[in-house]
């Protein structure tokens, strides 16, 4: 399954609803939904990794493009909806010290 989003504005956060592989094919997809994100006030970008099945080394690099553009545009990254597994992988790269992971609301 490719890799789609959703965007959605909560005052200062833009959420991105992922969905299906974030893996070398989904390059496009995030480069597309971070400049949507862009085009918004907001100053935080929330990746919403719920409905994700799947995140290869390809995509944990494309993640960290995603942060560096954000941080490069002073907005702050967060991440929802990570399982036990990624949560673990974005910890382990040391993702997790420089995008707040959250906890489902």
């Amino acid at each position: 399954m490719s890799l789609s989003y959703e965007l959605d504005q909560r005052g200062p956060t833009a959420i991105l609803r992922l969905r299906g592989q974030i893996d070398r094919d989904a390059v496009g997809v995030l480069d597309d939904a971070y400049a949507a994100a862009a085009r918004t006030a907001a100053t935080v970008v929330e990746l919403d990794f719920n409905a994700v099945e799947y995140i290869n080394s390809t995509g944990i690099a494309l993640i960290v493009g995603l942060l560096g553009k954000a941080r490069s545009h002073g907005r702050a990254v967060r991440a929802r909806g990570l399982t036990d597994h990624y949560q673990h992988i974005f910890e382990i790269t040391r993702l997790s010290d420089f995008i707040e992971i959250v906890q489902p609301v």
